[in-house]
């Protein structure tokens, strides 16, 4: 929990708006999965996507790298990912491609960078198997299972553009015979933000069924999805008994497969959401004849999306002034659309202006997801170090860098 002599000091040194990540919180969580999945070999690929931080992506790096060596890769998504991964020092056999509607060019900057690729449709595996015989690479398979917080979050499924259909197994082992490719991955991703671990450990039937077709494994890889609370009331992911649980269903598969494969799976919100906040500052309040009252931040879905696109709660906090009065109020977005909301007939203590709020829970896909829309900077980020330091991580743009 961030603490708000913390947040203040962070407020009146680097202004508002700003995102603010602990690290201790990353350590926790990373440490979580490693200490509750018990299988091994097991690699965990930080989905880059939710926060590409580069100082996050090196907490990651040398966390894992002492816990346990190779254990910690990156889940990339586009060049620009894989590049900033091995910038950040991690080797490129822990970097997995997965892209999707993959372009010529970008198929070729994996194959130049030694980065294995996730492929996900027949087609671009023909046109890989044409240029690069004899290669390895790994398949996305589409479970027919999906799920998730929102139907844009959804990866699997009849609907979902992601994967090759899991009945086309002939298809894909002819494209591989023809061009001696040797499949060593399998891989799924079902969707985003699950709190139920049986969720998770139903989707792995049919790729486990799905990898028995291919014999020259090497790992598979269950891909993200774990998720985190996000309102109060919401109870939290059972990595424990998950753990477990998978350690037991992996362990079988691998017995009646003939060898013991790696487990991939690929966190992203999961390591980094609750470790972030977004620190803004009251500037105007409106109240209506109506009875809506309106509290106008110096911050927008420019900054954080998810209430915008995926109607997502986060909690908001008035650290300003914690023993108030609460109210119902609408906070509301300095950006030119009605959309622009964080919270909506929300209880929070009675805000005033010049308060600071901060919006937890916001350290996947928030700075990530953030643009210049409205010809509007992009805020800076503060790492909060274990032993209480504070160090800027990004600062702030200007309009200067932007025209």
């Amino acid at each position: 929990m961030l603490n708000v002599e913390v947040a203040n000091e962070i407020a009146k040194r680097f202004g508002t708006p700003i995102y603010i990540y602990e690290e201790e919180i990353i350590q926790r969580q990373l440490m979580n999965l490693l200490s509750s999945i018990l299988y091994r070999p097991l690699g965990i690929f930080y989905a880059m996507k939710a926060n590409s931080n580069p100082y996050i992506l090196g907490i990651l790096q040398k966390t894992g790298k002492e816990i346990e060596d190779r254990a910690i890769g990156i889940d990339a998504v586009s060049p620009g990912e894989i590049a900033l991964a091995l910038k950040t020092e991690f080797p490129a056999e822990n970097i997995l491609f997965t892209g999707n509607n993959t372009t010529d060019e970008e198929m070729d900057f994996a194959v130049e960078k030694g980065v294995l690729l996730n492929i996900d449709s027949l087609s671009r595996l023909d046109k890989f198997g044409k240029k690069y015989p004899n290669r390895r690479v790994c398949i996305r398979i589409n479970p027919d299972i999906g799920a998730g917080h929102h139907e844009h979050c959804i990866t699997g499924g009849p609907e979902s553009k992601f994967g090759i259909w899991f009945s086309e197994v002939e298809p894909i082992k002819r494209i591989a015979q023809k061009y001696h490719l040797r499949i060593i991955g399998i891989h799924q991703h079902i969707g985003s933000q699950i709190l139920k671990g049986a969720t998770f450990l139903d989707a792995m039937t049919p790729i486990l069924k799905t990898a028995m077709y291919f014999p020259e494994l090497e790992f598979v890889d269950l891909g993200g999805g774990l998720g985190v609370p996000y309102r109060p009331e919401e109870e939290p992911l059972n990595i424990k008994t998950l753990g477990q649980r998978m350690f037991k269903h992996f362990t079988i598969f691998c017995n009646q497969y003939g060898r013991r494969l790696k487990l991939i799976i690929e966190p992203g919100r999961y390591l980094v959401a609750e470790a972030g906040y977004l620190l803004v500052r009251v500037n105007t309040i409106k109240r209506n004849p109506n009875g809506r009252t309106f509290i106008g931040v110096d911050s927008g879905f420019n900054h954080l999306i998810r209430p915008a696109m995926y109607g997502s709660y986060h909690e908001i906090e008035n650290i300003s002034n914690p023993g108030g009065k609460s109210e119902v109020v609408d906070v509301v977005g300095n950006i030119c659309e009605s959309g622009d909301r964080f919270a909506e007939q929300r209880f929070i203590n009675q805000p005033r202006e010049g308060d600071s709020l901060v919006i937890k829970t916001a350290g996947a896909y928030g700075y990530s997801m953030s643009s210049n829309y409205n010809l509007r900077p992009r805020p800076a980020e503060v790492l909060i170090k274990r032993d209480g330091k504070l160090n800027l991580i990004r600062e702030r743009e200007r309009i200067e860098d932007l025209i």
